[in-house]
């Protein structure tokens, strides 16, 4: 093994390493934070016998850690970067004939993997802080464990974390031979370092709280201080803050964060002048992989912005989220990574317990259109033939594969189309894949190519939301990250030229261009001068100060916020005339017909559509029938069925029959308004058929539809069992009533039930009819469900007291045998 002049904590581990992947193909490696795993591992593994003078794959999550880490080991061996050990990334690449260690992206990789699936040359993929777990990381590993299998078996795999729960992977791992792969632990060299919870006020702005924290950190404490923050807005608020706050010119303050160009990036990793501190505002892009020397104070905010994909809109949003505990020690312990230092989170102690234990993974919460695409590329339908820690969502699936239809990619089989291979050969994301080679395809691939690049690159032509604006500044940019863009879209235009066959049709606009990679996000004018709804059902809204809140169709790409109105953070206009030129095979027309609440009655349009979105509408005449009345059906059900205009003995119909199926649910039908909501298709619209109104829905049309709603047998008991009135024995007709709360109820005069034995009962004498027994001046006196019961007890109660107030109304001691009178005792 490779001897070094440094010790490293990861050196301890290493001979214990080489031997399991000596021994083995598939090991884990678990190292905490500053061991040196990233830097030392793939220089001690270069000359074991079984690399036989091949290649090491090492893949980052980040280009900022590909390329500080290749050239951290090269100068490890007094190299240059693209000597033994180079790197590949979107924007720019070091590699050479003698390289042989080559660290890349994990996107790299699935292309590497899709393009070559033996990775010939390749000795060992050295999967690095795979605790991120990207989707690019999941699939990477999927299909390297799968081709290991199937055609290199002597193709080693190592995965290594900071943080994370070793033994699952390692089931993951098991390669028939074994339960699990081994799992090797180096137990790292971390410096003490002291937490502090500074508590935030989560009404104030965080940016504020953090450039009070530094300050004070600043202020207190002697080393540079590595800030983290949500995202890129959040760091420049900071660092405006902190430049008025801080006069020091000692003190520097250097922004970190994706989409700065390279240059800027390399002056925040650099170790600080001696004799001057280095404040470091950065996203989680520094959690991981890089040490930033001379950081011994840490101030997280807790914070991180993270992608989350909503299937049923397909629309991916950034979110502001809680770190989890895992991300939140990996900020820790960036204080301790060369002396004793200090964290300071802005967040109070009772807190840390609630933070989840790790993040989402990202196949758990992603887009997963490249993902499906790269699967059937492989082979793949079905993504449970493969090994993932975490199987895709169903839903997301379903999405993405209807995306990939849409596009082109797929035929109906599933199966990869000859477009959808073409769309594999770049290194692009489908909708951006179809973008470029439409542009291709029509003499505009390097105008598409750079579409691609803005949207694929935040920040990258600034943040208007005018596309038009921003492909101007991209053309303008002079800074590295600009030329380093507009070359990488010059070489994915040449790709696509190569791919495609030009014809003759004219060069897309802009607008035109993005309308092909995002159809469903279409957007037409509600009229409001900010709000638009989308081809696929959704709304989206602008700044009304903004230019574009004029336009009347919009072609969308970016949206945030929620799926119900998000916001349009970029956009190109697009006129009715382009729409039709690019999608008129797509667009429809139909008569529709709607009901209108405020009118109550039904409203036709001709209407031209594009998905969901109205090209055009005029009004036409409602043509009356089964579908009219099916609708009219539907709005009165939305109103309530209770708020129909039913008469009282039709109210009373439909109390009777919902009391009959209380008692007897097997018998009769349930007719409740939520069951009469359901079925009003069935019962009500065929009698609404000539109608377009619903001021044709009258007593009298009620009517004649309750009837329908009990069959014959049903209907023909309906009088026995669930009778309209009681009879008294004075021949009085009492109406019951079946709405009451306490059951089918009659009030009636007691003298009026004199000589009745027997307590009244419905729905064929099982259920008893609720009396409620009146005074002969028609007040209450008692209520009653036995009234035998009643006669031979309280009875005598009610009879003293009411002799006394009733004289002239008889009072019998034994009403069940006195004869029922509705009349007082003659006079004398």
């Amino acid at each position: 093994m490779r001897a070094f002049d440094t010790h490293l904590p990861i050196d301890d581990a290493l001979p214990e390493l080489a031997a399991a992947l000596s021994a083995g193909s598939r090991a884990v490696l678990v190292a905490p934070p500053g061991a040196g795993k990233t830097t030392r591992v793939p220089l001690a593994l270069l000359d074991e016998p079984w690399v036989e003078g091949r290649r090491i794959l090492v893949l980052e999550p980040r280009r900022l850690a590909a390329r500080a880490a290749a050239e951290r080991m090269a100068s490890t061996l007094g190299e240059q970067a693209g000597q033994t050990v180079g790197y590949r990334a979107r924007f720019g690449s070091r590699i050479g004939r003698a390289t042989r260690i080559e660290v890349i992206t994990e996107g790299i990789f699935t292309r590497m993997m899709l393009d070559d699936p033996e990775l010939a040359g390749v000795a060992a993929v050295l999967f690095d802080e795979f605790h991120e777990r990207s989707l690019d990381a999941d699939l990477g590993l999927a299909l390297a464990l799968d081709a290991q299998s199937a055609l290199r078996e002597d193709l080693r795999l190592l995965v290594m974390s900071a943080t994370l729960d070793g033994a699952r992977v390692a089931r993951l791992l098991g390669d028939g031979r074994r339960d699990a792969a081994p799992v090797i632990e180096s137990l790292g060299r971390a410096y003490p370092v002291e937490t502090r919870y500074a508590g935030r006020d989560p009404r104030a702005p965080i940016e504020r709280q953090m450039a009070e924290a530094v300050r004070r950190a600043l202020a207190e404490e002697t080393g540079s201080v590595l800030a983290f923050l949500p995202g890129a807005a959040e760091i420049r608020r900071t660092e405006n803050l902190l430049r008025e706050a801080i006069a020091d010119p000692r003190v520097e303050i250097a922004p970190l964060y994706g989409a700065l160009d390279a240059r800027a990036q390399d002056r925040a990793i650099e170790p600080a002048p001696a004799g001057t501190r280095k404040v470091v505002l950065a996203t989680s892009i520094a959690e991981t992989s890089l040490t930033i020397e001379g950081v011994r104070l840490v101030v997280d905010s807790g914070l991180a912005r993270v992608p989350r994909y909503e299937p049923g809109v397909g629309m991916t949003r950034l979110e502001t989220v809680r770190v989890s505990r895992a991300a939140a020690d990996q900020r820790r312990g960036r204080a301790g990574r060369t002396e004793p230092g200090v964290a300071i989170r802005l967040w109070n102690e009772a807190e840390t317990a609630s933070l989840p234990a790790y993040a989402t993974p990202e196949i758990l919460a992603a887009d997963l259109a490249g993902f499906v695409l790269d699967l059937a590329l492989w082979g793949v339908s079905d993504p449970s033939t493969l090994a993932f820690l975490d199987p895709p969502p169903a839903a997301a699936l379903a999405e993405a594969r209807s995306l990939l239809a849409a596009l082109g990619a797929l035929d109906a089989d599933g199966r990869v189309t000859g477009h959808g291979r073409a769309m594999a050969r770049l290194p692009l994301e489908p909708r951006l894949s179809r973008l470029v080679l439409e542009g291709a395809r029509r003499g505009g691939g390097e105008k598409a190519a750079r579409i691609a690049a803005v949207l694929s690159e935040r920040g990258l032509g600034g943040l208007d939301v005018d596309l038009a604006h921003r492909l101007d500044l991209l053309a303008s940019d002079r800074s590295r990250r600009g030329e380093e863009a507009r070359r990488m879209a010059a070489r994915w235009a040449e790709e696509a030229g190569r791919l495609v066959e030009r014809d003759a049709a004219a060069t897309p606009s802009p607008a035109a261009l993005l309308a092909h990679a995002f159809p469903d996000r279409l957007a037409r004018t509600r009229g409001d001068g900010r709000r638009f709804v989308l081809a696929n059902g959704r709304g989206g809204a602008l700044d009304p100060a903004a230019p574009l809140a004029r336009a009347r169709f919009l072609a969308v790409a970016e949206m945030s916020g929620s799926a119900e109105e998000a916001r349009i953070l970029l956009a190109a206009e697009i006129d009715e005339a382009e729409i039709e030129a690019e999608f008129g095979d797509q667009i429809t027309e139909a008569e529709e017909t709607s009901f209108d609440a405020a009118a109550g009655a039904l409203r036709a349009r001709k209407v031209r559509r594009l998905g969901a979105l109205v090209l055009s509408e005029k009004p036409a005449r409602v043509a009356a029938g089964m579908a009219t009345g099916r609708a009219l059906a539907r709005a009165a059900a939305a109103r309530g069925i209770e708020r129909l205009a039913w008469s009282a003995a039709q109210r009373q119909w439909l109390d009777r029959v919902r009391f009959l199926h209380t008692a007897a649910p097997e018998t009769w039908p349930d007719l409740s308004d939520a069951a009469l909501a359901a079925s009003v298709e069935d019962w009500l619209a065929p009698l609404l058929t000539e109608a377009t109104s619903l001021n044709a829905l009258d007593a009298e049309l009620l009517g004649r539809a309750l009837p329908g709603l009990l069959d014959w047998e049903l209907a023909r008991r309906l009088d026995a069992e669930a009778p309209t009135h009681f009879e008294a024995p004075t021949g009085s007709r009492l109406p019951v009533d079946y709405a009451a709360e306490g059951g089918p109820t009659i009030s009636v005069r007691v003298q009026e039930l004199f000589g009745l034995g027997t307590h009244p009962a419905l729905a064929g004498g099982r259920v008893p009819l609720v009396l409620a027994l009146l005074s002969p001046a028609h007040r209450p006196i008692q209520v009653t469900r036995d009234l035998p019961s009643f006669w031979a007890g309280s009875w005598r109660e009610v009879r003293a007291e009411m002799r006394g107030r009733y004289p002239r109304h008889p009072w019998p001691e034994d009403p069940a045998s006195a004869e029922a009178t509705r009349r007082a005792k003659p006079r004398g």
